[in-house]
């Protein structure tokens, strides 16, 4: 079997164990079983999601059997991790849908085949919702001294601020419970999860040890982070989603093909299965040939690839060389096409009238009617990739691309929208 932890090592994800000679050792002595969880705390899972999942997933490729929780109870309760506010309680039907949503995406990044590290797809729910509230305070909440949870950073930092309800206080315990199921049902003996689930993570190891007198494990990847100190998988208009319906496949793709220089060779260690020689050899291509963005391109095609599948992929690259001239604009897809606009200045007008040169302007590509043109006169502006050379050209209906789109350029790369209706 693969050194899985060596892996995670050289790939810059590992953050914390509880004991990394001590599960080393379990790991060599053949397959463990290692879940994580997911909270349906939004309908979709998003990027740093994707960084804890796909090292499950590596655990998987590894040799070892992975179960992916999804928190149908933890959910309806809330994480205080990280927050410096109460979250606000959705309703069970939400947190029902939000659940079935993501047990889909979960599903896509593991295998289920019988075989020996088959997945395992689980709600918390499951074992939660029979539990009476005698039983949860008798039976688990007897094992957690109110000094250490209190003493957690999660917790601290809230009664420092705003304060803490029970109900987020005590989650803590409802995750601790979850290792403690899992490890009685499937005997599994490692979680991992993002850094800041540290506290979390660690509660569940020191149930079990308490509860059953069984020695497991806890593994933390790294916090993504960007060089330019902005969040990572954020964007102006919100998080990146990896349902194509929050984010679709073409903003997807061009967020990582944007990606900073200083950042890019990490993501690529963190978000892809490419090999070692493999992303060396792209950090050299940074380094010497900036310009190229080689590594960016390989990073924008193997995730879209990877979350939105090759047919995606195949229509985010059509329409971003079709945007720029290298392609056909009316064999491109109208949900692919609106996307795509969605990502560039663009106007919206009620109906055609409008002479070319106002709606260049009105899109943002240029800063005034008059810059619109002497774009014109210099030849450097087009409609659908076609040179527009009369500047008094009103655009009509055989211009509308899937009866409601045009494709502004100015230059060779700046490009623009306009939507009718």
């Amino acid at each position: 079997m693969t050194d899985i932890l060596d892996e995670l090592e050289w790939r810059d994800v590992l953050a914390q164990t509880t004991d990394i000679d001590a599960l080393r050792g379990a790991l060599s002595k053949g397959p463990i079983t290692v879940y994580a969880g997911f909270d349906p705390t939004a309908p979709s899972l998003h990027m740093g999601n994707l960084a804890t999942l796909l090292i499950l997933t590596r655990f998987q490729r590894a040799g070892h059997k992975p179960i992916g929780l999804v928190g149908g109870a933890t959910g309806l309760i809330g994480d205080p991790s990280g927050r410096s506010t109460e979250r606000v309680l959705n309703t069970t039907e939400v947190v029902e849908e939000w659940v079935s949503r993501i047990r889909v995406q979960v599903e896509k990044f593991l295998t289920f085949d019988d075989g020996p590290t088959s997945a395992a797809l689980v709600s918390n729910l499951d074992w939660t919702a029979e539990m009476s509230a005698i039983d949860f305070l008798r039976d688990i909440g007897k094992h957690f001294p109110v000094n250490r949870m209190l003493a957690r950073e999660s917790v601290s930092a809230r009664l420092a601020g705003e304060g803490l309800s029970y109900t987020e206080f005590s989650y803590q315990i409802l995750q601790a419970n979850d290792y403690l199921e899992l490890y009685r049902r499937n005997g599994c003996t490692l979680q991992v999860g993002g850094s800041d689930q540290w506290g979390n993570i660690t509660a569940g190891v020191d149930l079990v040890r308490r509860v059953e007198g069984g020695h497991v494990h806890a593994l933390t990847g790294k916090l993504i982070t960007k060089a330019d100190g902005t969040k990572f998988g954020k964007t102006a208009g919100g998080s990146v989603w990896l349902d194509g319906a929050l984010t679709s496949p073409y903003a997807f793709y061009q967020y990582f093909l944007n990606a900073d220089d200083r950042d890019v060779v990490r993501f690529l260690k963190v978000f892809t299965f490419r090999e070692r020689e493999e992303i060396e050899a792209l950090e050299k291509a940074v380094a010497d040939r900036p310009f190229a963005r080689e590594a960016q391109r390989t990073l924008a095609e193997d995730l879209t690839t990877l979350v939105h599948g090759a047919d995606e992929l195949a229509a985010v690259v059509a329409a971003s060389k079709a945007l720029f001239g290298q392609g056909s604009l009316e064999e491109l897809p109208g949900s692919t096409l609106a996307a795509a606009l969605a990502e560039v200045p663009k106007a919206t007008v009620p109906a055609l009238g409008a002479p070319f040169v106002d709606l260049l302007a009105d899109s943002g590509l240029v800063e005034s009617k008059s810059a619109a043109r002497r774009a014109v006169k210099e030849g450097g502006a087009y409609l659908n990739n076609v040179k527009i050379t009369d500047e008094s050209y009103v655009p009509e209906a055989s211009d509308l691309l899937h009866g409601r789109f045009m494709v502004l350029r100015r230059g060779k790369k700046a490009v623009g929208g306009v939507e009718v209706g």
